[in-house]
């Protein structure tokens, strides 16, 4: 569970915007998305980036094994709205 990769993209994108991001799930998938909107657990695994922490959620790293950009779409949680 603790080898989880996280592609170039990703790192390059936190490194960029010089925040903290968190992998948490939404009704399509896994998403990123930052911690000001979805805060980290303590039960989160924690991957060192830069000066940045990226927190995965315990539930979704027992079903990924790689972080990658398409995570990033802010669709996969938009979409989630009820009306």
């Amino acid at each position: 569970m603790n080898d989880i990769q996280v592609d170039q993209g990703v790192i390059d994108y936190i490194l960029e915007n010089k925040r903290d991001y968190r992998v948490s799930t939404s009704c399509g998938g896994p998403v990123i998305v930052p911690i000001e909107m979805k805060r980290p657990k303590e039960s989160d695994l924690k991957v060192k980036v830069g000066a940045n922490i990226l927190y995965i959620s315990r539930v979704q790293a027992r079903y990924i094994d790689r972080v990658t950009m398409d995570m990033l779409d802010s669709a996969r949680y938009e979409s989630c709205s009820v009306f």
